[in-house]
Protein backbone atom coordinates (compact mmCIF):
# COMPACT_ATOMS: atom_id res chain seq x y z
CA UNK A 1 0.00 0.00 0.00
CA UNK A 2 2.12 3.05 -1.47
CA UNK A 3 1.01 6.02 1.30
CA UNK A 4 4.17 7.51 1.66
CA UNK A 5 6.38 9.39 -0.46
CA UNK A 6 10.09 8.90 1.17
CA UNK A 7 12.81 11.58 0.34
CA UNK A 8 15.95 10.72 2.22
CA UNK A 9 18.94 13.33 1.53
CA UNK A 10 22.48 12.77 3.17
CA UNK A 11 24.00 15.02 5.21
CA UNK A 12 25.98 16.41 2.36
CA UNK A 13 22.72 17.62 0.62
CA UNK A 14 21.46 19.61 3.47
CA UNK A 15 20.82 23.31 3.13
CA UNK A 16 23.03 26.02 5.26
CA UNK A 17 24.25 22.92 7.15
CA UNK A 18 26.94 24.61 9.73
CA UNK A 19 27.20 25.03 13.68
CA UNK A 20 29.14 28.84 13.82
CA UNK A 21 25.84 30.34 14.05
CA UNK A 22 24.63 29.71 17.47
CA UNK A 23 26.40 29.73 20.72
CA UNK A 24 28.55 26.49 21.52
CA UNK A 25 26.02 26.49 25.01
CA UNK A 26 22.56 26.99 23.24
CA UNK A 27 19.75 24.77 23.61
CA UNK A 28 16.39 26.51 21.88
CA UNK A 29 15.93 30.21 20.21
CA UNK A 30 13.03 32.01 19.95
CA UNK A 31 12.89 34.97 17.38
CA UNK A 32 10.28 37.62 18.76
CA UNK A 33 8.45 40.42 16.32
CA UNK A 34 10.94 42.97 16.34
CA UNK A 35 13.41 40.63 15.47
CA UNK A 36 15.55 40.00 18.50
CA UNK A 37 16.37 36.45 19.43
CA UNK A 38 15.11 35.03 22.61
CA UNK A 39 18.19 32.06 23.93
CA UNK A 40 18.08 29.28 25.93
CA UNK A 41 21.44 28.33 28.05
CA UNK A 42 22.40 25.96 30.37
CA UNK A 43 22.34 29.20 32.50
CA UNK A 44 19.01 30.77 31.37
CA UNK A 45 17.24 32.87 29.06
CA UNK A 46 18.82 35.68 27.36
CA UNK A 47 18.20 38.61 25.23
CA UNK A 48 21.09 39.49 23.30
CA UNK A 49 24.05 39.87 25.72
CA UNK A 50 21.35 40.49 28.64
CA UNK A 51 20.44 38.08 30.72
CA UNK A 52 16.64 38.10 31.38
CA UNK A 53 16.38 35.38 34.04
CA UNK A 54 18.37 32.30 35.57
CA UNK A 55 17.34 28.75 35.79
CA UNK A 56 17.83 25.54 34.22
CA UNK A 57 15.07 25.54 31.39
CA UNK A 58 13.42 23.41 28.76
CA UNK A 59 10.45 23.81 25.92
CA UNK A 60 11.32 27.52 25.99
CA UNK A 61 7.68 28.07 23.35
CA UNK A 62 6.45 31.42 21.73
CA UNK A 63 3.41 32.45 19.63
CA UNK A 64 3.39 35.59 18.35
CA UNK A 65 -0.16 37.94 19.16
CA UNK A 66 0.05 41.19 17.02
CA UNK A 67 2.96 42.82 15.65
CA UNK A 68 4.56 44.62 18.55
CA UNK A 69 3.17 41.29 20.89
CA UNK A 70 3.89 37.85 22.19
CA UNK A 71 3.30 34.85 24.55
CA UNK A 72 6.01 32.72 25.50
CA UNK A 73 6.09 29.70 28.11
CA UNK A 74 8.88 27.59 29.35
CA UNK A 75 9.46 25.02 32.57
CA UNK A 76 12.12 25.08 34.88
CA UNK A 77 13.96 21.61 35.08
CA UNK A 78 15.00 21.28 38.86
CA UNK A 79 11.35 22.82 40.18
CA UNK A 80 9.04 21.82 37.53
CA UNK A 81 7.72 25.33 37.55
CA UNK A 82 5.70 26.93 34.83
CA UNK A 83 7.17 30.90 33.97
CA UNK A 84 4.62 32.78 31.46
CA UNK A 85 5.82 35.87 29.58
CA UNK A 86 3.97 38.50 28.01
CA UNK A 87 6.56 40.31 25.55
CA UNK A 88 5.24 43.45 24.76
CA UNK A 89 6.66 46.80 23.00
CA UNK A 90 10.07 45.46 23.74
CA UNK A 91 9.46 43.81 27.27
CA UNK A 92 9.36 41.07 29.11
CA UNK A 93 6.44 41.04 31.09
CA UNK A 94 5.82 38.16 33.67
CA UNK A 95 2.73 36.76 33.82
CA UNK A 96 2.93 33.77 35.77
CA UNK A 97 5.03 31.64 38.32
CA UNK A 98 3.82 28.10 39.34
CA UNK A 99 4.55 24.59 40.00
CA UNK A 100 3.04 22.02 38.32
CA UNK A 101 2.71 19.43 40.71
CA UNK A 102 -0.55 17.64 38.44
CA UNK A 103 2.29 16.02 36.21
CA UNK A 104 6.16 16.06 34.75
CA UNK A 105 5.86 18.47 31.65
CA UNK A 106 7.38 16.73 28.83
CA UNK A 107 6.49 19.96 26.71
CA UNK A 108 4.20 22.78 26.17
CA UNK A 109 1.94 24.43 23.08
CA UNK A 110 0.13 27.58 22.87
CA UNK A 111 -4.22 27.93 21.33
CA UNK A 112 -5.02 30.47 20.25
CA UNK A 113 -8.72 30.53 19.71
CA UNK A 114 -10.06 33.22 17.19
CA UNK A 115 -13.37 31.89 17.37
CA UNK A 116 -14.08 31.40 21.12
CA UNK A 117 -11.76 34.51 22.07
CA UNK A 118 -9.46 32.07 24.27
CA UNK A 119 -5.66 32.05 24.62
CA UNK A 120 -4.82 28.67 26.25
CA UNK A 121 -1.34 26.05 26.88
CA UNK A 122 -1.54 22.90 26.61
CA UNK A 123 0.86 20.70 29.22
CA UNK A 124 1.78 17.22 27.99
CA UNK A 125 2.53 14.75 30.36
CA UNK A 126 5.64 12.14 29.66
CA UNK A 127 3.53 9.39 31.72
CA UNK A 128 0.10 9.51 30.12
CA UNK A 129 -2.11 12.70 30.62
CA UNK A 130 -2.30 16.09 29.75
CA UNK A 131 -3.98 19.63 30.33
CA UNK A 132 -5.40 22.73 29.12
CA UNK A 133 -4.76 25.52 31.10
CA UNK A 134 -6.51 29.07 29.75
CA UNK A 135 -3.95 31.95 30.23
CA UNK A 136 -6.52 34.44 28.50
CA UNK A 137 -10.28 35.29 27.35
CA UNK A 138 -11.27 37.94 25.34
CA UNK A 139 -9.10 41.00 27.02
CA UNK A 140 -8.88 39.39 30.53
CA UNK A 141 -5.74 37.75 31.75
CA UNK A 142 -6.25 35.70 34.30
CA UNK A 143 -3.79 35.97 37.22
CA UNK A 144 -3.66 32.52 37.61
CA UNK A 145 -4.19 29.63 34.81
CA UNK A 146 -7.12 27.31 35.52
CA UNK A 147 -7.30 24.15 34.10
CA UNK A 148 -10.49 24.36 31.76
CA UNK A 149 -9.89 19.96 29.98
CA UNK A 150 -8.35 17.02 30.87
CA UNK A 151 -6.64 14.86 28.23
CA UNK A 152 -5.96 11.31 27.78
CA UNK A 153 -3.30 11.28 25.66
CA UNK A 154 -0.12 8.18 25.26
CA UNK A 155 1.41 6.95 28.02
CA UNK A 156 4.67 8.25 26.65
CA UNK A 157 4.37 11.60 24.67
CA UNK A 158 7.10 13.14 24.19
CA UNK A 159 6.43 16.10 22.00
CA UNK A 160 3.12 18.73 21.32
CA UNK A 161 2.43 21.35 18.55
CA UNK A 162 -1.32 23.00 17.87
CA UNK A 163 -1.86 24.17 14.69
CA UNK A 164 -4.06 27.39 15.78
CA UNK A 165 -5.71 28.07 12.30
CA UNK A 166 -7.47 24.62 12.22
CA UNK A 167 -7.77 24.13 15.89
CA UNK A 168 -5.80 20.74 15.87
CA UNK A 169 -3.49 19.66 18.77
CA UNK A 170 -0.48 17.29 17.50
CA UNK A 171 1.23 15.00 19.86
CA UNK A 172 3.99 12.33 19.16
CA UNK A 173 4.08 8.99 21.20
CA UNK A 174 7.51 8.58 21.73
CA UNK A 175 8.93 6.80 18.35
CA UNK A 176 5.39 4.99 17.53
CA UNK A 177 2.95 7.75 16.18
CA UNK A 178 1.65 11.18 15.90
CA UNK A 179 -2.08 11.79 16.92
CA UNK A 180 -4.13 14.72 15.96
CA UNK A 181 -6.81 15.80 18.86
CA UNK A 182 -8.97 18.84 18.90
CA UNK A 183 -7.63 21.80 20.18
CA UNK A 184 -11.27 23.63 21.40
CA UNK A 185 -12.13 22.53 25.16
CA UNK A 186 -15.61 21.88 25.06
CA UNK A 187 -15.08 19.80 21.11
CA UNK A 188 -15.44 16.18 20.60
CA UNK A 189 -13.29 13.74 21.92
CA UNK A 190 -11.45 12.17 19.02
CA UNK A 191 -8.21 11.89 17.25
CA UNK A 192 -6.76 10.66 14.59
CA UNK A 193 -3.45 9.23 13.45
CA UNK A 194 -1.11 11.25 11.14
CA UNK A 195 2.07 8.97 11.46
CA UNK A 196 3.17 5.96 12.14
CA UNK A 197 6.28 3.34 12.78
CA UNK A 198 7.84 1.52 10.56
CA UNK A 199 6.62 -0.49 8.44
CA UNK A 200 3.94 1.05 8.23
CA UNK A 201 4.70 4.35 8.27
CA UNK A 202 7.95 5.63 8.42
CA UNK A 203 8.67 6.91 12.15
CA UNK A 204 11.71 5.15 12.62
CA UNK A 205 13.20 6.60 16.50
CA UNK A 206 11.74 8.92 19.10
CA UNK A 207 9.95 12.03 18.21
CA UNK A 208 11.37 14.78 20.27
CA UNK A 209 9.94 17.97 18.74
CA UNK A 210 6.91 18.99 16.71
CA UNK A 211 6.49 22.04 15.02
CA UNK A 212 3.73 23.09 12.40
CA UNK A 213 5.13 24.37 9.21
CA UNK A 214 4.32 28.03 7.15
CA UNK A 215 2.34 25.31 4.68
CA UNK A 216 0.21 23.62 7.33
CA UNK A 217 2.60 20.72 7.83
CA UNK A 218 3.45 19.15 10.55
CA UNK A 219 7.80 18.99 11.30
CA UNK A 220 8.76 16.26 13.57
CA UNK A 221 12.72 15.85 14.77
CA UNK A 222 13.56 12.13 15.51
CA UNK A 223 16.62 11.93 17.97
CA UNK A 224 18.54 9.10 16.43
CA UNK A 225 19.50 8.66 13.69
CA UNK A 226 18.34 12.17 13.55
CA UNK A 227 15.75 12.70 10.98
CA UNK A 228 13.14 15.67 10.29
CA UNK A 229 9.76 14.21 8.93
CA UNK A 230 7.22 16.42 7.12
CA UNK A 231 3.87 15.28 7.49
CA UNK A 232 1.04 16.46 5.89
CA UNK A 233 -1.97 17.34 7.71
CA UNK A 234 -4.86 17.97 5.29
CA UNK A 235 -7.08 15.08 5.67
CA UNK A 236 -8.52 13.20 8.73
CA UNK A 237 -5.87 10.30 8.10
CA UNK A 238 -2.46 8.99 7.68
CA UNK A 239 -0.48 12.03 6.62
CA UNK A 240 1.98 11.41 3.98
CA UNK A 241 5.46 11.83 4.73
CA UNK A 242 8.73 12.50 3.78
CA UNK A 243 12.29 12.48 5.74
CA UNK A 244 14.90 14.24 5.72
CA UNK A 245 18.02 13.01 7.42
CA UNK A 246 20.37 14.79 9.40
CA UNK A 247 22.66 12.87 10.98
CA UNK A 248 23.74 9.47 12.01
CA UNK A 249 26.39 10.51 14.75
CA UNK A 250 24.16 13.32 16.57
CA UNK A 251 21.57 13.53 18.41
CA UNK A 252 19.35 16.44 18.36
CA UNK A 253 15.97 17.30 20.80
CA UNK A 254 14.87 20.26 20.14
CA UNK A 255 13.30 22.49 17.19
CA UNK A 256 13.87 26.07 16.51
CA UNK A 257 11.86 27.61 13.67
CA UNK A 258 14.40 30.68 12.17
CA UNK A 259 13.42 32.93 9.78
CA UNK A 260 14.05 32.50 5.72
CA UNK A 261 12.79 28.79 6.38
CA UNK A 262 15.62 28.02 8.39
CA UNK A 263 15.50 24.69 11.61
CA UNK A 264 17.51 25.00 14.34
CA UNK A 265 18.35 21.60 15.72
CA UNK A 266 19.90 21.64 19.55
CA UNK A 267 20.61 19.25 21.96
CA UNK A 268 20.47 19.60 25.54
CA UNK A 269 23.66 19.98 26.25
CA UNK A 270 23.52 23.09 24.14
CA UNK A 271 26.49 21.35 21.52
CA UNK A 272 26.77 20.29 17.84
CA UNK A 273 24.12 22.71 16.69
CA UNK A 274 23.28 22.39 12.98
CA UNK A 275 21.20 24.71 10.93
CA UNK A 276 18.85 23.03 8.27
CA UNK A 277 17.25 24.69 5.37
CA UNK A 278 13.83 23.24 5.31
CA UNK A 279 11.68 23.57 2.29
CA UNK A 280 8.20 24.61 2.97
CA UNK A 281 5.31 25.23 0.15
CA UNK A 282 3.27 28.86 -0.08
CA UNK A 283 1.80 29.99 3.75
CA UNK A 284 -2.12 28.55 3.68
CA UNK A 285 -4.86 30.62 2.89
CA UNK A 286 -7.61 30.52 5.16
CA UNK A 287 -10.57 32.35 5.61
CA UNK A 288 -10.51 34.55 8.37
CA UNK A 289 -11.99 32.98 11.50
CA UNK A 290 -15.61 34.34 12.42
CA UNK A 291 -15.87 34.70 15.96
CA UNK A 292 -18.97 33.59 17.66
CA UNK A 293 -20.75 35.55 20.55
CA UNK A 294 -19.97 33.82 24.21
CA UNK A 295 -21.95 33.83 27.17
CA UNK A 296 -21.23 32.32 30.29
CA UNK A 297 -23.44 29.85 32.59
CA UNK A 298 -23.24 31.35 36.30
CA UNK A 299 -25.26 27.89 37.51
CA UNK A 300 -24.62 24.02 37.24
CA UNK A 301 -25.83 21.20 38.63
CA UNK A 302 -24.77 18.55 40.73
CA UNK A 303 -22.94 16.49 38.24
CA UNK A 304 -24.26 12.59 37.44
CA UNK A 305 -22.81 9.93 39.43
CA UNK A 306 -22.82 7.89 36.54
CA UNK A 307 -20.32 8.49 33.45
CA UNK A 308 -20.94 8.29 30.56
CA UNK A 309 -23.88 9.51 27.96
CA UNK A 310 -26.54 9.73 31.27
CA UNK A 311 -28.06 13.22 31.35
CA UNK A 312 -30.63 13.95 28.49
CA UNK A 313 -33.22 17.12 28.26
CA UNK A 314 -34.73 19.24 30.94
CA UNK A 315 -37.72 21.05 32.02
CA UNK A 316 -38.51 23.83 34.50
CA UNK A 317 -41.21 23.96 37.48
CA UNK A 318 -41.85 27.35 38.18
CA UNK A 319 -43.39 27.63 42.08
CA UNK A 320 -46.42 29.67 42.39
CA UNK A 321 -45.27 30.79 46.22
CA UNK A 322 -41.69 31.76 45.46
CA UNK A 323 -39.40 31.69 42.53
CA UNK A 324 -36.44 30.60 44.48
CA UNK A 325 -37.50 27.46 45.16
CA UNK A 326 -38.55 26.27 41.84
CA UNK A 327 -37.24 23.21 40.29
CA UNK A 328 -35.25 21.91 37.23
CA UNK A 329 -35.79 18.57 36.49
CA UNK A 330 -34.00 16.28 34.07
CA UNK A 331 -34.16 13.09 32.35
CA UNK A 332 -31.30 10.17 32.88
CA UNK A 333 -31.69 7.39 29.96
CA UNK A 334 -30.11 5.19 32.32
CA UNK A 335 -32.47 5.59 35.74
CA UNK A 336 -35.34 8.19 35.59
CA UNK A 337 -35.83 11.75 36.94
CA UNK A 338 -33.28 14.10 38.53
CA UNK A 339 -34.84 17.08 40.44
CA UNK A 340 -32.88 20.02 41.40
CA UNK A 341 -32.87 22.40 43.17
CA UNK A 342 -31.91 26.49 42.83
CA UNK A 343 -29.17 25.96 43.61
CA UNK A 344 -27.99 23.34 41.46
CA UNK A 345 -27.96 20.50 44.27
CA UNK A 346 -29.86 16.56 43.50
CA UNK A 347 -33.27 16.96 45.72
CA UNK A 348 -34.72 14.07 44.83
CA UNK A 349 -33.82 10.73 42.43
CA UNK A 350 -36.35 9.09 40.73
CA UNK A 351 -35.76 5.61 39.35
CA UNK A 352 -38.50 4.86 36.95
CA UNK A 353 -36.45 3.79 34.16
CA UNK A 354 -34.54 4.90 30.88
CA UNK A 355 -36.33 8.32 30.29
CA UNK A 356 -35.49 10.15 27.14
CA UNK A 357 -37.38 13.85 27.14
CA UNK A 358 -39.31 15.42 30.06
CA UNK A 359 -41.82 18.34 29.88
CA UNK A 360 -43.63 20.44 32.33
CA UNK A 361 -47.10 22.46 32.16
CA UNK A 362 -48.60 23.72 35.37
CA UNK A 363 -47.97 20.32 37.88
CA UNK A 364 -47.78 17.53 35.37
CA UNK A 365 -44.38 16.65 34.16
CA UNK A 366 -44.64 13.79 31.64
CA UNK A 367 -41.32 11.99 30.36
CA UNK A 368 -40.85 9.86 27.23
CA UNK A 369 -39.77 6.23 29.03
CA UNK A 370 -37.45 4.31 27.02
CA UNK A 371 -37.76 0.42 28.62
CA UNK A 372 -41.84 0.18 27.39
CA UNK A 373 -42.64 2.89 24.91
CA UNK A 374 -44.76 4.97 27.42
CA UNK A 375 -45.41 7.77 28.82
CA UNK A 376 -44.38 8.64 32.06
CA UNK A 377 -46.89 10.88 34.34
CA UNK A 378 -45.33 12.49 37.38
CA UNK A 379 -47.08 14.83 39.98
CA UNK A 380 -46.00 17.92 41.91
CA UNK A 381 -46.42 19.02 44.95
CA UNK A 382 -47.50 23.19 45.38
CA UNK A 383 -44.58 22.41 47.80
CA UNK A 384 -42.45 21.05 45.12
CA UNK A 385 -42.35 16.98 45.64
CA UNK A 386 -42.31 15.52 42.87
CA UNK A 387 -44.24 11.79 43.01
CA UNK A 388 -44.54 9.30 40.12
CA UNK A 389 -48.18 9.00 38.60
CA UNK A 390 -49.73 7.01 35.89
CA UNK A 391 -47.78 5.49 32.24
CA UNK A 392 -49.11 5.63 29.36
CA UNK A 393 -48.97 3.11 26.97
CA UNK A 394 -47.73 3.98 22.85
CA UNK A 395 -47.58 1.98 19.85
CA UNK A 396 -44.37 3.90 18.96
CA UNK A 397 -41.39 1.18 18.24
CA UNK A 398 -38.45 3.68 19.85
CA UNK A 399 -40.11 6.47 21.54
CA UNK A 400 -37.65 9.35 21.95
CA UNK A 401 -38.58 13.30 22.20
CA UNK A 402 -41.52 14.43 23.61
CA UNK A 403 -43.33 17.88 24.26
CA UNK A 404 -46.35 19.08 26.12
CA UNK A 405 -49.18 21.85 25.08
CA UNK A 406 -51.88 23.72 26.89
CA UNK A 407 -55.24 24.60 24.95
CA UNK A 408 -56.72 27.60 27.01
CA UNK A 409 -59.88 27.70 25.66
CA UNK A 410 -60.88 24.29 26.25
CA UNK A 411 -58.57 23.90 29.69
CA UNK A 412 -56.74 20.66 27.87
CA UNK A 413 -53.34 19.80 27.91
CA UNK A 414 -51.82 17.81 25.48
CA UNK A 415 -48.76 15.78 25.02
CA UNK A 416 -46.25 15.44 21.84
CA UNK A 417 -44.47 12.45 21.63
CA UNK A 418 -41.88 10.93 18.51
CA UNK A 419 -40.20 7.69 17.82
CA UNK A 420 -37.17 7.09 15.94
CA UNK A 421 -39.05 6.27 12.77
CA UNK A 422 -40.27 9.86 12.69
CA UNK A 423 -43.64 9.26 13.59
CA UNK A 424 -44.80 11.81 15.64
CA UNK A 425 -48.66 11.24 18.22
CA UNK A 426 -50.37 13.68 20.01
CA UNK A 427 -52.21 12.72 23.51
CA UNK A 428 -54.95 14.49 24.72
CA UNK A 429 -54.88 14.69 28.91
CA UNK A 430 -58.75 14.73 29.38
CA UNK A 431 -58.56 14.07 33.33
CA UNK A 432 -56.30 12.47 35.91
CA UNK A 433 -56.65 9.27 34.40
CA UNK A 434 -57.98 9.94 31.05
CA UNK A 435 -55.10 10.03 28.47
CA UNK A 436 -55.92 9.27 24.86
CA UNK A 437 -54.63 9.21 21.18
CA UNK A 438 -56.15 11.87 19.18
CA UNK A 439 -54.03 11.87 15.99
CA UNK A 440 -50.97 11.45 14.43
CA UNK A 441 -47.86 12.90 11.99
CA UNK A 442 -44.71 12.35 10.58
CA UNK A 443 -41.51 13.30 9.21
CA UNK A 444 -39.40 11.94 6.80
CA UNK A 445 -36.32 10.61 9.17
CA UNK A 446 -35.39 10.77 13.41
CA UNK A 447 -37.06 13.62 14.99
CA UNK A 448 -35.99 14.29 18.63
CA UNK A 449 -36.76 17.68 20.55
CA UNK A 450 -39.92 19.72 19.62
CA UNK A 451 -41.74 22.61 22.12
CA UNK A 452 -45.32 24.11 21.82
CA UNK A 453 -46.08 27.66 21.51
CA UNK A 454 -49.43 27.30 23.48
CA UNK A 455 -50.69 31.21 23.02
CA UNK A 456 -50.65 30.42 18.95
CA UNK A 457 -50.91 26.48 19.26
CA UNK A 458 -47.80 26.24 16.99
CA UNK A 459 -45.77 22.46 17.21
CA UNK A 460 -42.23 23.07 16.19
CA UNK A 461 -39.84 19.43 15.59
CA UNK A 462 -36.59 19.33 15.00
CA UNK A 463 -35.54 16.86 12.59
CA UNK A 464 -32.23 16.06 13.67
CA UNK A 465 -30.27 15.40 10.39
CA UNK A 466 -32.86 17.64 8.53
CA UNK A 467 -34.10 20.76 9.84
CA UNK A 468 -37.35 22.03 11.87
CA UNK A 469 -40.90 21.58 11.12
CA UNK A 470 -43.62 22.94 12.11
CA UNK A 471 -47.14 21.70 12.69
CA UNK A 472 -50.68 23.15 13.79
CA UNK A 473 -50.59 21.93 17.86
CA UNK A 474 -54.87 22.02 17.69
CA UNK A 475 -56.11 18.66 18.49
CA UNK A 476 -58.29 18.26 15.31
CA UNK A 477 -55.74 19.44 13.32
CA UNK A 478 -54.06 18.53 9.52
CA UNK A 479 -51.38 15.95 9.93
CA UNK A 480 -49.23 17.68 7.46
CA UNK A 481 -46.11 20.26 8.41
CA UNK A 482 -43.98 22.65 6.71
CA UNK A 483 -40.36 22.44 6.48
CA UNK A 484 -39.84 25.78 8.09
CA UNK A 485 -35.68 25.67 8.39
CA UNK A 486 -33.46 23.35 6.43
CA UNK A 487 -30.19 22.93 8.33
CA UNK A 488 -28.38 23.15 4.93
CA UNK A 489 -29.49 26.90 4.23
CA UNK A 490 -28.14 27.58 7.65
CA UNK A 491 -23.98 27.54 8.18
CA UNK A 492 -24.70 27.85 12.15
CA UNK A 493 -26.34 24.64 12.13
CA UNK A 494 -24.46 21.45 11.93
CA UNK A 495 -26.95 18.38 12.70
CA UNK A 496 -27.64 17.17 15.02
CA UNK A 497 -30.45 19.70 15.58
CA UNK A 498 -31.31 18.18 19.17
CA UNK A 499 -33.64 20.90 21.83
CA UNK A 500 -35.47 23.07 20.98
CA UNK A 501 -37.54 25.86 23.39
CA UNK A 502 -39.62 29.33 23.33
CA UNK A 503 -39.54 32.16 24.66
CA UNK A 504 -41.99 35.24 24.86
CA UNK A 505 -39.55 38.69 24.85
CA UNK A 506 -40.67 42.08 24.17
CA UNK A 507 -43.94 40.98 22.10
CA UNK A 508 -41.73 38.66 20.04
CA UNK A 509 -41.18 35.03 20.31
CA UNK A 510 -37.58 33.59 20.11
CA UNK A 511 -37.11 29.89 19.06
CA UNK A 512 -33.66 28.48 20.39
CA UNK A 513 -32.43 25.37 18.70
CA UNK A 514 -29.44 23.19 20.14
CA UNK A 515 -26.72 22.78 16.88
CA UNK A 516 -25.12 19.87 18.70
CA UNK A 517 -22.84 19.37 16.07
CA UNK A 518 -21.30 22.89 16.27
CA UNK A 519 -21.35 22.94 20.13
CA UNK A 520 -23.51 26.15 19.70
CA UNK A 521 -27.26 27.38 20.12
CA UNK A 522 -28.88 29.27 17.51
CA UNK A 523 -32.19 31.34 17.62
CA UNK A 524 -34.60 32.15 15.44
CA UNK A 525 -37.86 34.59 15.30
CA UNK A 526 -40.50 32.27 15.48
CA UNK A 527 -42.68 33.68 12.84
CA UNK A 528 -41.90 33.79 8.75
CA UNK A 529 -39.58 34.29 8.01
CA UNK A 530 -37.83 32.67 10.82
CA UNK A 531 -34.72 34.98 9.94
CA UNK A 532 -31.59 33.94 12.05
CA UNK A 533 -31.41 36.24 15.19
CA UNK A 534 -28.29 35.11 17.20
CA UNK A 535 -25.49 32.21 17.34
CA UNK A 536 -24.04 31.96 20.47
CA UNK A 537 -21.73 29.82 22.81
CA UNK A 538 -21.48 29.00 26.85
CA UNK A 539 -17.61 28.89 27.64
CA UNK A 540 -16.00 28.66 30.41
CA UNK A 541 -16.80 31.33 33.52
CA UNK A 542 -13.77 32.06 35.00
CA UNK A 543 -15.21 34.18 37.55
CA UNK A 544 -17.45 30.97 39.21
CA UNK A 545 -14.75 28.09 37.56
CA UNK A 546 -17.98 26.77 35.76
CA UNK A 547 -16.65 24.89 32.21
CA UNK A 548 -18.72 26.04 29.30
CA UNK A 549 -21.36 23.84 27.67
CA UNK A 550 -21.08 21.10 24.57
CA UNK A 551 -22.55 18.48 22.80
CA UNK A 552 -26.04 19.31 24.38
CA UNK A 553 -29.40 17.59 24.00
CA UNK A 554 -32.06 19.39 25.64
CA UNK A 555 -32.29 22.97 26.14
CA UNK A 556 -35.07 24.75 28.38
CA UNK A 557 -36.13 28.47 28.68
CA UNK A 558 -38.12 30.26 31.01
CA UNK A 559 -38.95 34.44 31.13
CA UNK A 560 -40.12 33.94 34.09
CA UNK A 561 -37.83 34.78 37.36
CA UNK A 562 -36.38 31.43 39.34
CA UNK A 563 -34.85 33.91 41.99
CA UNK A 564 -31.58 35.07 42.53
CA UNK A 565 -29.53 35.86 39.82
CA UNK A 566 -32.42 34.86 37.30
CA UNK A 567 -35.06 37.63 37.73
CA UNK A 568 -35.43 37.76 33.96
CA UNK A 569 -35.65 33.88 33.88
CA UNK A 570 -33.01 31.70 32.56
CA UNK A 571 -31.63 28.72 29.32
CA UNK A 572 -31.06 25.95 30.95
CA UNK A 573 -28.51 23.26 28.65
CA UNK A 574 -27.68 19.77 29.18
CA UNK A 575 -24.00 19.73 29.16
CA UNK A 576 -22.59 16.72 27.44
CA UNK A 577 -19.04 16.96 28.39
CA UNK A 578 -18.92 18.01 32.19
CA UNK A 579 -15.27 19.59 32.74
CA UNK A 580 -13.43 21.27 35.65
CA UNK A 581 -13.06 18.82 36.88
CA UNK A 582 -13.85 16.18 34.36
CA UNK A 583 -17.63 14.52 35.19
CA UNK A 584 -20.52 13.02 34.98
CA UNK A 585 -22.85 15.06 32.82
CA UNK A 586 -25.17 17.88 34.57
CA UNK A 587 -27.21 21.23 33.47
CA UNK A 588 -25.60 24.57 33.05
CA UNK A 589 -28.23 27.68 33.54
CA UNK A 590 -27.24 30.79 31.95
CA UNK A 591 -29.30 34.30 32.88
CA UNK A 592 -31.67 34.77 29.76
CA UNK A 593 -31.11 38.48 29.93
CA UNK A 594 -27.27 37.49 29.69
CA UNK A 595 -28.55 35.91 26.02
CA UNK A 596 -30.66 39.13 25.38
CA UNK A 597 -28.10 41.64 25.85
Amino acid sequence: MNLFKVAVLSASMLLAFHTGSAKANERHREILPDNSALRVTSKGITRGEQQLIAGDFYHLKHYVLGERESILAAMEGDTQELFVWRYHQGRLLPLYKGEIETRVVEDLCFYDSAENSQLSLFLIGGRGGAEQRLLRQDETWLKEPITIRDLNVPYDSTACAVDSQRGVLYVAESDQSVWAYNAEPEAEEKRHLKAVRAPFGQIQGEIKALSVMQDGRLLALEEAPARLLKISTQEDTLGETEAQLISTTHEYQDISLLPDARVLLTREAGDRMVEVGVVQGDAERHTPVKSIAQVAATLETEPSPRRGDAIDDPAIWVSPSAAEESLILATDKRTGLYVYSMNGEIVQHLAVGRLNNVDVRGNVAVASLRDNNSLQFFDISQAGEVSMAQQVSTDLDEIYGLCMGYEEHTDRLSVYVNGKSGRIQQFWIKGADDVKKVREMSVPSQPEGCVVDDKTQRLFVGEEDVGIWLFDAAVNSAEQGELIIKATDVAEIVPDIEGLALAQYDNETLLFVSSQGSDSYVVFDAAAPYALRKHFRIRTNIDKGIDGASETDGIEVTTRSLGEGFEQGALVVQDGRNRMPEAGQNLKLVPLQTIID
